[in-house]
Order: structure tokens, then sequence, then C-alpha cells
């Protein structure tokens, strides 16, 4: 069995370090996965910046779970000389904050561009990548995304099996729906190669987002069988994603009601937005009846 630390994108929640921290702690997590702050992305933040932050972390008792980073979300055919250089700091950044994994991607393709044909290279910029993190004793952990390399399952696993004890893989739900990807067969491929999950929801029918447990995410089954298999400690990482509807102001000058826009999973603020997320990860927890796994401190 495994014990889950929860952690989230607290950026969902506001812009700032301190509004996320606030987020984090109202909703017990003990981790973050830092993206956009102060500062602007991690992906770009200098030793300097990153030592102030891992100050505030330090007085905040909050941890790090991954650098939310954005390293192989470029096109596959655009140069990796430059990007390769900022993953070098970002993997020095990594280290200041005592991060143990980078979060990356597997470089996007145009439509006209067949997978095939770049696979070799696509191998050979993560083989980069991993070398030169591993090196430092930090691991790059793999996200499914749309439109990248590893979009489905069986590219997927083509990844993380010809890169096994090198990479890591991260196991987005919402991110495979959006390719048309069945959940629980996707999660039985990947299952021995997932480092941690993040918790996102969506539907098929449009591939909009929706709260955990409110998708086609399969989600508590999925917390279950991640709990099978996973022994020691891992995270369940949120990331929200849902709508804030940035029209509200008019909406209620013009005599509507905002409450209607929870019944289409938009909501007033990003916190609240966040907030509604948070709980239902802890809900679907409950379902799966693994809420005595999980390391939630208030």
């Amino acid at each position: 069995m495994a014990t889950f630390y929860l952690s989230a994108f607290a950026d969902e929640a506001g812009g700032g370090i301190k509004e996320q921290i606030e987020a984090l702690k109202a909703h017990g997590m003990t981790h973050i996965e830092p993206r956009g702050l102060d500062e602007g992305n991690i992906s770009l933040y200098t030793e300097e910046q990153a030592k102030a932050l891992k100050k505030i972390l330090d007085e905040s008792k909050i941890q790090i779970s991954a650098i939310g980073s954005h390293y192989g979300k470029i096109k596959i055919t655009d140069d990796f000389t430059e990007h390769f250089e900022n993953f070098k700091n970002c993997v020095k950044v990594a280290k200041i904050l005592g991060a143990k994994r980078i979060r990356m991607f597997s470089f996007y393709f145009s439509e006209n561009e067949k997978f095939e044909d770049y696979k070799d290279e696509v191998f050979r910029r993560i083989e980069l990548m991993c070398n030169y993190a591993l090196e430092n004793g930090i691991f790059c952990c793999h996200e499914n995304e749309k439109g990248i390399y590893g979009d489905n399952e069986e590219r997927c696993f083509e990844i993380l099996s010809h890169f096994k004890g090198k990479l890591k893989g991260v196991f987005d739900p919402a991110n495979f729906i959006q390719c048309g990807v069945k959940i629980l067969p996707a999660f039985e491929l990947l299952k021995d190669y997932i480092d941690y999950l993040h918790i996102k929801d969506c539907v098929y029918s449009d591939g909009s987002i929706r709260p955990a447990g409110a998708g086609d995410g399969e989600i508590v089954e999925l917390l279950k069988r991640f709990n099978e298999v996973k022994n020691g400690d891992t995270f369940l990482t949120l990331e929200p994603h849902l709508k804030v509807f940035d029209g509200l102001k008019d909406l209620e000058e013009e005599g509507g009601t905002a409450d209607k826009l929870k019944d289409d999973f938009t909501y007033k603020t990003n916190r609240e937005a966040f907030d509604v997320a948070a709980d239902a990860l802890k809900s679907c927890l409950e379902k799966a009846k693994i809420v005595e796994n999980t390391i939630i401190r208030y």
C-alpha cells in the first residue's frame, strides 16, 4: 500500500506564493508542485530567486513534490540547444529547493508530422535530460499530454519502458481522456512506471475539465488501483484547471446570478475553483477508502 501526500499546482489558487501556501494549508496539503510564482514560471527561476523561495517554503513547512516545469513543451522541430541549457538551470533550481523530481514532456507535433519519423530525436532529447538530471540526483517525470509524442498509452509505454530506471511516469487522466484514451486499461499498461498521479478529471464528450469524480476519469477506481500497486510514499498532485468566470461583474449588474455557474463547473474566483477541486479530491479519497493512507495536516 501507498502513503499519499497531497500536493497541488497552487498557482491555480493564487498568483503569489503566500496566497498559494494559504490555499495549500487550508486543505491540509503538505507539498506544492511549483509552476507560476511571484517572479514568473519556475522553469526560468534564477538561483537567487530559488533561494528566496526555499526560505519562504521552509518557514511555512511546505515541501516540494516536483518542479512543475515546461521542459519538453516545444515542437520537435524547434532547436533544442537553448531549451536544454535552460533545463540545466532548472536542475540547479531543483537542487536548491530540495526537489527530487522535475515534471517534463516529450515534445509537440504538428498535424502533418508523423510520430515515427521523429521517434529517435524524441528519445535523444529525453536521454539528455534524464542523464543530466540523474547526475544531479533528480529524476525526470514524464507527463502524458495532448499533442506530444507521449499523448497516448502506447507511446507512453514506449518511452517509460525504454528509459526504465532513468525516467518516471506521471499519470494525468484528464489529458488521456482528451486524447480518447480509456483510463483503466491505460493504467494497467503503465502501472509499473507511474511515480505519481495528477488529480484532474475530464469528460470524453467535449474534453472539458471537471472536479475529481465528476468526469470520466475513473478517479476513485484509479486511486484504489494505484494504492494496490504502489508501495511507500507517493504524491497525489491536484491540478484543478476549472473555469473561472471573468465576466462575473457584468453578469451580476445585468441581474443574473453567479450561483448557476457552479452547475457548469465554472467558478467566481481562482480560489473558489481550487477549493472545490480540493474538496472533490478528498471526497474521492473517502470513496476509495484510502483516507487513512493519506497525510493531511491542518
